[in-house]
């Protein structure tokens, strides 16, 4: 984690800060835990350079597949835990000098997490998986290794699907907030399965699927003072479709759904989530959906946290 007002006493000024997302009020309190959260971001770049050093002083450095990425978007609400632009639209740096063609080049392919575990066993030499493994959904980089073209190097990597299921802790049941979404020409849609549920966990426990922080605490505090615009974009209940342009609404605060200029591309989007759902065995596309809430939870400590904190358990 990192301390309150680090960023000032780093040097750092909230003029330093370009612009604040639309879904968060834009002011002293919300700028210096962007600062704050900057130094952290920072932190890890500085021991990423001493981790090339040390490869290169072992002179491994060029032998190395490394990839630099991030396994979510800031820890702030309607962020981390949640699916929009800046959820899942993250940080991928890959070096690898004896396997990539072409340094330097900026790929606009879209790629997922779920392409770099095929991506590191075809770099391991492995292929064919063993019959215990379950299939891999994603697919090798290793086209775009291969290519020495800079934008748009394989025609079918036009999408992206994202997801979510259960996340943190703190509805009934350990229930999560099931999403399923896709990414093409810059348009997000989203398919929230289980709108009667609070996105950023339930309020009585304290919305415990969003970290806390003081972005997360004045945006409460508004609500108790009778402002809800900005909580009801972070904490508030969501229909079940939403639809983002990103290249104009990056922060997406419009949601086009019901826009009935965009129904046909929402309904295209719709269609190809669903059939590549299917495809993939997604449960939730064939009624079993409530299978990934029945999972026996793994942590003890925090495992039915709603019943026993709504009990009087101090958990």
């Amino acid at each position: 984690g990192y301390e309150a007002g680090v960023g000032r006493r780093m040097g750092k000024k909230l003029s330093d800060i370009d612009q604040v997302p639309k879904y968060w009020p834009d002011n002293d309190v919300i700028r210096n835990d962007m600062l704050d959260y900057s130094i952290e971001v920072e932190h890890y770049d500085n021991h990423l350079g001493k981790i090339l050093e040390q490869l290169e002083a072992a002179g491994q450095l060029d032998n190395t597949l490394i990839v630099a990425t991030s396994d979510h978007g800031m820890p702030f609400p309607r962020v981390k835990g949640q699916a929009y632009e800046a959820s899942n639209h993250i940080p991928l740096a890959i070096r690898w000098p004896s396997g990539i063609k072409g340094s330097g080049r900026v790929v606009t392919d879209y790629v997922s997490f779920a392409d770099i575990a095929p991506t590191f066993l075809e770099a391991a030499g492995v292929a064919k998986l063993a019959p215990i493994m379950q299939p891999l959904s994603g697919r090798s980089l290793f086209d775009i290794f291969r290519s020495p073209k800079s934008g748009q190097v394989t025609a079918s990597r036009d999408h992206v699907l994202i997801g979510k299921e259960r996340h943190d802790i703190g509805r009934p049941n350990n229930w999560g907030y099931p999403i399923r979404g896709i990414v093409k020409d810059d348009q997000l849609y989203l398919h929230n399965f289980k709108t009667d549920r609070w996105p950023g966990g339930n309020p009585e426990t304290g919305y415990l699927n969003c970290d806390g922080s003081p972005t997360k605490s004045l945006i409460l505090t508004q609500r108790r003072e009778g402002m809800y615009h900005y909580w009801n974009l972070n904490f508030g209940k969501r229909p079940e479709e939403e639809l983002f342009e990103l290249n104009s609404d990056a922060d997406c605060v419009k949601n086009l759904a019901k826009s009935k200029p965009h129904a046909e591309l929402k309904a295209a989007l719709k269609e190809q989530l669903f059939a590549e759902l299917r495809e993939q065995g997604d449960p939730r596309m064939f009624g079993k959906g409530d299978v990934f809430d029945n999972y026996p939870y793994s942590g003890e400590s925090t495992d039915n946290f709603y019943r026993r904190y709504m009990g009087g358990e101090k958990v």
